[in-house]
């Protein structure tokens, strides 16, 4: 995958900012943030006109990338989240208490990935940490898969980092990693 190091550098120059980006994952474009920082997160969750109880997801470049937010886990569930990552498998784990609401939904649980996609996870590791991942499209639309449907849907977003989405047919399958439940 050909990307610019100049446009890596602008979509983290707008994550610190607390500023809204789309890129590339593998299905389809995500809507990201700073997790850490709620100002951020509402401004995305107004632009996408997502309700505050659906939760997000965080995607990472690595599993350590997501230690902060999470509870530490046995071994048995480390394991099955070996097998599955980096996937197209979003794992629900218990939530560590600093984790803004807004970020979960209210739950105990928040949704995470290490994501497959070469751009989104480099994204995230120039970023220095996990970003929220959550499709790019307004409430009840379709998400995008190109540049020119993120601009056609969301034009008030701060950066969209160019790229092509991987080809997965649909987004990740969330799966709470307690229970096995398949959640979508």
């Amino acid at each position: 995958m050909i990307y610019s190091d100049w446009q890596l550098r602008q979509a983290c120059l707008a994550l610190h900012r607390g500023g809204v980006i789309a890129y590339p994952t593998e299905a389809v474009f995500g809507l990201g943030c700073d997790p850490w920082n709620e100002t951020a997160i509402i401004k995305l969750l107004a632009i996408k006109q997502r309700p505050l109880e659906k939760g997000l997801i965080l995607i990472a470049a690595d599993f350590n990338q997501l230690q902060d937010f999470i509870q530490p886990l046995p071994a048995d569930v480390l394991a099955k989240l070996n097998t599955s990552w980096p996937g197209p498998t979003t794992w629900l784990l218990p939530v560590r208490a600093a984790v803004s609401p807004l970020l979960t939904g209210g739950r105990d649980t928040l949704a995470v990935r290490v994501t497959a996609h070469p751009l989104a996870a480099e994204l995230s590791r120039r970023f220095g940490g996990p970003v929220v991942s959550s499709s790019a499209n307004l409430n009840g639309l379709r998400p995008a898969k190109t540049v020119h449907q993120v601009h056609w849907q969301l034009p008030e977003l701060d950066y969209i980092l160019p790229g092509s989405c991987g080809g997965a047919a649909k987004p990740s399958t969330i799966r709470d990693a307690l229970t096995d439940e398949i959640v979508r």
